[in-house]
């Protein structure tokens, strides 16, 4: 049986956006990353050194529907107090969300940037925390505790500054255009975990390295057979796994090669795409 690697984290997510100023306006006042690096046309933003997101101009991209691509990238904070903060500068600037939840193994936020590209903002339980009595990684999405949270900020918590320099990338949720596909190459292919899993359904799957309550996840709620966007559209570009070591990576690409999947190289690592054209791009840490 293929595994990935147990050590395989997720890096930058790579997004088109139709007014560049405006994304930046947005994901730094609003979301809270800092810019770390320009170059023409596209600009990186991150967390202390870190970057999690590269944003493409794209003059007048339009909002991708009912296509494959992104669902929403999930950005982990390293504390409910960390949340608590974020939550209390959302609601500070009013800015919108479209959701919020306690997922039993983590408490997250749900916001739409303004090309329509989903975000999650959470923290994580113990891991301890994340089984029932028979041992099955137990999720659901139940109300979330706002005011629970809040209640985390005392009257001399210092002022918000941004995501907490510890912010990693915690997952990626892709809407894909066939599900069994998609599990066939996460899976089968690449190696990812599908455990026993109170939240998998007929319409979505949740896979993972190493234990985690899910590393990806994948949804058909955009529509079976549901095409990926075109260039006229803001879209989900790529998005990175990163491979604790060149062994690891070059096993990753063995699996690849063996189901006649093709792999582009870059001069950082390899370009692959999923079976509804999702872009991954592979590399080590």
């Amino acid at each position: 049986m293929n595994t990935i690697d147990p050590n395989l984290t997720l890096g930058a997510v790579s997004l088109s956006v139709a007014d560049l100023d405006h994304s930046l306006d947005y994901y730094q006042n609003q979301i809270g990353l800092h810019i770390l690096a320009r170059e023409a046309g596209v600009v990186s933003l991150g967390v202390g050194e870190t970057i999690l997101l590269h944003l493409h101009h794209q003059p007048g991209a339009q909002i991708a529907r009912r296509m494959t691509g992104l669902y929403h990238f999930a950005l982990l904070l390293p504390s409910r107090f960390a949340l608590a903060q974020t939550l209390h500068h959302i609601i500070e600037m009013q800015t919108p969300m479209v959701g919020a939840a306690d997922h039993l193994v983590s408490e997250a936020l749900y916001l739409t940037d303004p090309d329509g590209h989903g975000i999650e903002i959470y923290r994580d339980r113990p891991r301890s925390q994340w089984y029932n009595a028979q041992g099955i990684l137990e999720m659901d999405t139940l109300p979330l505790d706002a005011q629970g949270i809040l209640s985390e900020r005392k009257d001399n918590t210092p002022l918000w500054d941004g995501l907490p320099a510890e912010t990693v990338m915690g997952h990626v949720h892709l809407h894909v255009a066939d599900l069994k596909a998609a599990n066939h190459f996460y899976v089968d292919v690449l190696g990812f975990n599908q455990p026993p899993l109170s939240m998998q359904i007929p319409s979505a799957s949740f896979v993972n390295a190493g234990g985690y309550h899910h590393t990806l996840g994948m949804n058909i709620w955009a529509g079976v057979g549901a095409p990926p966007p075109t260039s006229a559209h803001a879209r989900l570009l790529s998005f990175e796994m990163i491979f604790s070591n060149g062994d690891s990576l070059e096993h990753a690409r063995h699996q690849l090669e063996e189901a006649h999947i093709p792999q582009e190289m870059h001069p950082d690592g390899w370009l692959v795409r999923d079976p509804s054209q999702n872009s991954i791009f592979l590399r080590t840490a």
